[in-house]
């Protein structure tokens, strides 16, 4: 199984912005996890992590976004990072198939901010990386 980034989509109400993406990846859920929730898996493929409390209401800071909380934290299925600066942004993920997982992903920002081209980008990275190596069983 390969990883596809499927078409996102831009809201905009007033001032504030939202992005959608269903990303499938070609890992499992648990494989995939430390790539949203880690710093080390995050600097892989989106930005560097100065600060990450990994619970409810922990600090966070993203190089380059800014410093904020975890607004929602659920292991293995939803990590959501509110930082000032960068808004919300919410990485759900669900089962696909036997080997896979499907990514919701949402970015909540006012003014301007990160745009569908740019997290595309990071998107292919983060297929990218999680598709090098040989697959083990846990």
């Amino acid at each position: 199984m390969t990883g596809s980034i499927e078409q996102g989509t831009s809201q905009t109400h007033g001032n504030t912005h939202i992005l959608h993406f269903l990303v499938r990846l070609p890992r499992p859920m648990e494989k995939v996890w430390p790539a949203l929730a880690t710093p080390e898996g995050l600097a892989g493929w989106f930005t560097d992590v100065d600060v990450l409390e990994p619970r409810l209401g922990g600090m966070v800071a993203l190089r380059g976004l800014g410093a904020g909380e975890i607004t929602a934290w659920d292991v293995d299925r939803v990590a959501e990072y509110t930082v000032e600066g960068g808004g919300r942004i919410r990485f759900h993920l669900e089962r696909d198939g036997e080997t896979g997982a499907a990514l919701r992903f949402t970015h909540e920002f006012q003014g301007e901010g990160e745009s569908e081209p740019s997290w595309r980008a990071r998107f292919e990275r983060l297929i990218e990386q999680l598709g090098e190596g040989p697959q083990r069983a846990p």
